[in-house]
């Protein structure tokens, strides 16, 4: 089996948040040309962003990285959600129809924040989980994700809620995103293939056939971690799930942009944007160059 991030294999993918907040008839409502707002403690919710673009081509983005205090991943529960009611009172501020936490450790640990949005709210947990269950064979899923997210245990909730049978096997990976974020994402930078397979080996050695990318960061490193987990097991890119299932959403609740509109793409960070945008870059495939800003965040 191809061992490639997998694409969406549950096309009902409920995301959290409103379904149709202002309860109107679909059919009776305009283009809503408003931008879509993904944040990530940093360079992670590309992956959401780069899907994004793909199936949702004419659709303006508004991008918010957390670069100056990356990772979130090793803070308390309190620093995390106190940072992302930060990230989304900042894309409130540009007037998005949606926002995407394109980040495991906050969608494991401040849904509520998001969920109390004026706008609909998507993270990334449930719709990664129903991929992972649809797509095991043997009923042995792995999840790997930042300490948070694995200590929080919202990935096993998440998969068992769906079907009590699955085995789990989760594996916190603190040093991946550091890596990635320093650009250590070659697939032939024996660094990170040596943190990978420390790392990855009980997961493997459980026998899992499908394993949760459960940090958006950590598809960057795909082909490492395919290579170290070997061609049989699927990967699942959360980033991509919750991207696929948020646009699926908006088509289904007529909030999608005219056809008309003019496609912006705007991306902020709150380090040096230099670095961001070099591996964007290199992600995405296209520039980022002059429409990457700096903003000021406490403790950034």
């Amino acid at each position: 089996m191809d061992n490639q991030p997998t694409g969406n294999r549950n096309p009902d993918n409920q995301p959290i948040g409103n379904r149709n907040p202002d309860n109107q008839p679909i059919g009776n409502r305009k283009p809503d040309n408003r931008p879509i707002g993904v944040f990530d403690s940093g360079l992670g919710g590309l992956t959401a962003v780069k899907e994004l673009e793909k199936i949702l081509p004419r659709e303006s983005i508004v991008y918010f990285g957390d670069t100056g205090r990356v990772p979130y991943g090793t803070r308390s529960r309190e620093t995390i959600r106190r940072y992302a009611a930060q990230d989304m009172a900042f894309l409130m501020n540009h007037d998005v129809k949606a926002v995407l936490a394109a980040c495991g450790t906050v969608s494991s640990t401040a849904g509520d924040i998001g969920r109390s949005l004026p706008v609909p709210y998507f993270d990334v947990i449930g719709p990664s989980a129903k991929a992972a269950a649809g797509l095991t064979r043997n009923k042995k899923v792995g999840v790997i994700g930042t300490s948070a997210t694995i200590h929080s245990d919202a990935y096993r909730q998440a998969l068992l809620g769906i079907d009590y049978k699955l085995e789990v096997y989760s594996q916190a990976c603190p040093l991946f995103v550091p890596l990635v974020e320093n650009a250590f994402i070659s697939p032939q930078e024996e660094v990170t293939r040596l943190v990978a397979q420390r790392y990855l080996g009980p997961v493997r050695e459980a026998g899992v056939d499908t394993l949760i990318l459960g940090c958006t960061h950590y598809p960057i490193i795909a082909p490492i971690i395919a290579s170290v987990m070997g061609h049989s097991v699927s990967l699942v890119d959360a980033g991509r799930e919750a991207a696929l299932a948020l646009a699926g959403r908006l088509a289904e609740d007529g909030l999608l942009c005219g056809e008309e509109s003019p496609r912006s793409a705007a991306f902020f960070v709150t380090d040096e944007p230099e670095s961001f945008t070099g591996v964007a870059e290199l992600f995405l495939g296209h520039s980022v160059q002059g429409r990457t800003g700096r903003v000021s965040m406490e403790g950034a």
